[in-house]
């Protein structure tokens, strides 16, 4: 069961984050049509944290589910099988794989309570483990890593349930799916008629059935999000890999970890947990903290960690120090990357947990 985790990813986006997965013999990363909900361009993120680019080519909202394209990517290994015979029976162990809150690639365990719970015009598989926000998307497996379903977290009043989209579901989705020509460009499925529609209409052009035009429409940027993201590009960074959440940002510069967000709706702030304090050597560390010579930035220490931050009111970033908050921000992260390799040559400081290549 451990290598499947090479087969499942954190799916990114500036609404939140959820879990997508690839099965044997197919390069597209499937999830749920809500984790991508109102945009065309999301990230992905791979057990070893690496963050990529990926195009929403497939959506079919009225089963919740979407395919995810990254250029160049080819699914060469993976531990997850799709079988259209594979028996599901009440009381079968099953594993839900995924990233539950955005936290790490965590699996939960339960059995199937139901095999065809109806639900809102659909049967889905019920289970009793824990499936939480940030699993969705994400695959339900057997003990021998096939694919018993989809799990989607959309039913939000459940209590210690948890359901799926079954198996044979996503079968007829990559079938069909197969067949169609061009699958680099975003694709609506028609429940009504199984065909594809790259044209925002209120109408599908094969069958007249009414389309809910909001299926093609992204979510519109705030100004915070746009002066955030263009300091992003300043720094060289996609802002798509750098979102983790709606005006949340999180990534890595070089080895240090930066988080930029909304304190308390009036703050706007960048922090990086850079290092552990040492076992030795505290006083002479403590000693350089305090010297205070990292302005604008500011070291402090919370739980024996250091952390470089950066504060500034979100009411500035409308006067004409804008250009200098935003020249800020991107220093900080490179400042960052600076000083955790400094703090380890110098006081024997471990990186921080957070940092890449430590975990």
């Amino acid at each position: 069961m451990e290598n499947i985790r090479k087969s499942v990813f954190k799916i990114v986006t500036a609404s939140g984050t959820g879990s997508g997965f690839t099965v044997s013999g197919h390069d597209h990363i499937i999830t749920n049509y809500h984790v991508i909900e109102g945009e065309k361009t999301v990230a992905v993120e791979d057990h070893k944290k690496d963050r990529y680019v990926a195009k929403v080519v497939m959506v079919n909202p009225e089963v919740d589910l979407a395919f995810l394209s990254i250029d160049g990517f080819k699914n060469l290994q993976t531990d997850i099988s799709l079988q259209e015979e594979i028996t599901i029976a009440n009381t079968q162990r099953i594993f839900i794989n995924g990233y539950p809150f955005g936290m790490p690639y965590t699996i939960t365990e339960g059995i199937v309570s139901a095999t065809n719970q109806p639900m809102g015009g659909r049967n889905y598989i019920q289970t009793d483990a824990a499936v939480n926000p940030g699993n969705s998307g994400g695959p339900m497996l057997n003990e021998a890593g096939v694919l018993l379903g989809v799990t989607t977290s959309k039913f939000n009043n459940a209590d210690n349930v948890g359901f799926g989209i079954k198996h044979l579901d996503l079968i007829k989705e990559i079938n069909d799916f197969a067949l169609l020509q061009n699958k680099s460009i975003y694709n609506v499925k028609c429940n009504s008629c199984d065909s594809y529609i790259d044209q925002k209409s209120e109408f599908c052009a094969n069958c007249g059935n009414h389309m809910d035009v909001s299926i093609w429409e992204e979510f519109e940027k705030s100004h915070f999000a746009q002066f955030v993201e263009s300091a992003l590009e300043d720094l060289g960074i996609n802002p798509v890999l750098g979102r983790a959440g709606r005006d949340f940002w999180e990534f890595h510069q070089g080895s240090a970890l930066i988080r930029i967000f909304v304190f308390k709706k009036d703050y706007l702030v960048a922090t990086s947990p850079i290092n552990h304090l040492p076992k030795q050597n505290i006083q002479e560390l403590l000693n350089h903290l305090l010297e205070g010579n990292t302005a604008p930035y500011y070291l402090g220490i919370h739980d024996n960690q250091i952390y470089l931050s950066y504060r500034v009111h979100l009411s500035d970033i409308f006067t004409d120090h804008a250009e200098k908050i935003k020249e800020n921000l991107k220093n900080l992260a490179i400042k960052a990357d600076d000083l955790d390799n400094y703090f380890v040559d110098n006081f024997g400081c471990e990186m921080s947990i957070e940092s890449k290549g430590n975990f």
